[in-house]
């Protein structure tokens, strides 16, 4: 089910002996789209320490009560590696955490398997193998990442309210994210027009970002605005059913076929 960031933010986690914490921030990695960690606000438990989780270990939702249930205890939260939330968050200090739990890394496939395609998100069948030359220049990068902590994870908390332009003027700025709860995939950036088409709000896969520039807080599309404005127009309030979502394709569609 599509979930906005906005309202997973604030759930509680729960341990089995008792609550850990809440969500306030969730990091994805920037080649895939896929959340990777949940930044967990430990509150006054742990003095205002925050902690990951990798959305693997979360077990039953209550979404009523806004609660999800891990299957860990306090003291093992309490024990895990200390790692500072705020990115960057390198590879090396993911690969602690997991060592920590006794898990294994979601990279340990190579980030082939996963990965954010024309054909869909992560789960989905490949059509093609990756070759064994393929597996082994990304477990390449993968231990060039753990030697040189290059950080490939964002925050969402971060790029929320980052500007996003078309190929001839500014369009709006990110206000939210949607969220599949299944894989945890981002599928849609919610997109405020603001002043240029007042009350609108568009959303945009994340198939339709040609680039975005960290340092510029700034989200860069491949069409003009002619072509956001003949996206589908985005109610928060109402469901987003198959017809509706058929549309938002289409237009994603359309901005890659426009030069992406």
């Amino acid at each position: 089910m599509l979930r906005h960031e906005s309202q997973i933010n604030g759930y509680a986690i729960r341990a089995s002996d008792g609550l850990i914490g809440t969500i306030s921030d969730v990091l994805f990695e920037d080649a895939t789209w896929l959340v990777r960690w949940l930044v967990i606000d430990t509150g006054t438990w742990l003095f205002g320490r925050k902690v990951l989780l990798p959305p693997s270990a979360l077990g039953s939702v209550n979404h009523i009560g806004y609660q999800f249930v891990v299957k860990l205890t306090r003291q093992q939260v309490k024990d895990c590696p200390d790692v500072d939330a705020d990115l960057p968050v390198s590879r090396q200090h993911e690969a602690d955490i997991y060592d920590y739990y006794g898990w294994a890394p979601y990279w340990g496939a190579g980030s082939y398997m996963g990965m954010v395609g024309l054909g869909g998100y992560a789960g989905g069948p490949m059509t093609t193998p990756p070759s064994l030359a393929a597996l082994e220049r990304e477990k390449s990068i993968d231990d060039a990442r753990l030697a040189e902590c290059d950080p490939t994870l964002r925050s969402v908390k971060e790029v929320t309210g980052y500007r996003v332009h078309a190929s001839d003027g500014e369009v709006g700025h990110v206000t939210d994210f949607l969220i599949e709860d299944d894989d945890w995939s981002v599928h849609y950036l919610v997109v405020d027009t603001g002043m240029w088409w007042q009350g609108n709000k568009v959303l945009v896969s994340p198939l339709a970002v040609h680039s975005i520039r960290w340092t510029d807080r700034l989200v860069n599309l491949g069409a003009d605005r002619k072509t956001v404005k003949g996206s589908a127009e985005y109610d928060p309030s109402a469901t987003i059913d198959p017809i509706y979502e058929k549309k938002v394709h289409k237009y994603n569609d359309d901005l890659r076929l426009r030069g992406l």
